[in-house]
């Protein structure tokens, strides 16, 4: 299977341009023959623009995601709706489970080929340091996976890299590959590099950490998407400019790693 992360240019509060730029990247990952592709972390509005939340949630069913979905269906790939500022109400409006009656979310989706969503993954630890994203949303409590193509995906977003736990968790679940859409900034360059080699490392799988690039008022967003095997060996990285990273990833490979080397067996609880 052929992993694509798109590592997008996001400004602040422009849903529009920022949904085109990141169907424009879809298209031309499914062109270069992706089967999957994971867009970065609030990528329609801008991690960073806390005042355009409110404004811009939106249902996990409505026009960002519908967009996406499109996308999907067209160049027949999946899609990871990397995150979307969710409005809880709307949400449950639509039928879809949801943390709590109303709020907001920081939510990504997983779709398939035909554009199905397949899952919902609200991002569970909220980030501080004078981040307004613990006072605007609401956490995540679900952790699932998806079954796509020969792979057991699951998702975390950015600063749930920090909590080791969570990704034993989705071993626990049969995970091979963890997406990771992110909104991470300078000057945490070399947090960026090991956390998700780490992850890769420590549970034996894939992880795909895209994030984006672009200026906002109180940060730069520093790029670096990776592509780490089971291992912690880099298959494919950017710089930090808008780019598409892509490399094979199989599913076989996790369960050799696994058989040669059985750290996974060895753990107490």
């Amino acid at each position: 299977m052929r992993l694509a992360l798109a590592q997008l240019r996001v400004e602040g509060g422009d849903v529009d341009a920022n949904v085109d730029r990141a169907r424009t990247a879809v298209a031309e990952a499914a062109a270069d023959g992706a089967d999957l592709v994971a867009l970065p972390e609030v990528f329609n509005v801008g991690y960073f623009a806390f005042e355009s939340y409110a404004r811009a949630a939106e249902s996990v069913a409505g026009p960002t995601v519908s967009a996406l979905a499109e996308s999907a269906r067209e160049h027949d790939v999946g899609v990871l709706a990397g995150s979307i500022v969710e409005d809880l109400a709307a949400s449950r409006a639509d039928g879809v489970d949801t943390p709590a009656a109303e709020g907001l979310a920081n939510a990504a989706v997983f779709l398939d080929r035909g554009g199905e969503r397949r899952a919902v993954y609200r991002k569970h630890h909220l980030f501080g340091y004078g981040s307004a994203e613990q006072e605007l949303l609401t956490p995540g409590e679900a952790v699932p996976t998806v079954e796509f193509d020969e792979h057991t995906v699951g998702v975390t977003t950015c600063y749930d890299l920090r909590f080791p736990s969570l990704y034993r968790d989705l071993v626990d679940a049969g995970a091979t590959m963890v997406l990771v859409p992110s909104a991470w900034p300078y000057p945490r360059v070399e947090h960026w590099r090991l956390f998700p080699r780490a992850r890769a490392v420590e549970n034996l799988l894939y992880v795909g950490a895209v994030n984006g690039v672009g200026r906002f008022d109180d940060a730069d967003l520093l790029g670096r998407s990776a592509i780490y095997d089971p291992w912690g060996t880099t298959l494919s990285s950017a710089g930090d400019e808008a780019a598409v990273v892509t490399a094979d990833v199989d599913a076989d490979r996790v369960a050799e790693v696994r058989s040669e080397f059985p750290a996974l067996e060895d753990r107490r609880r």
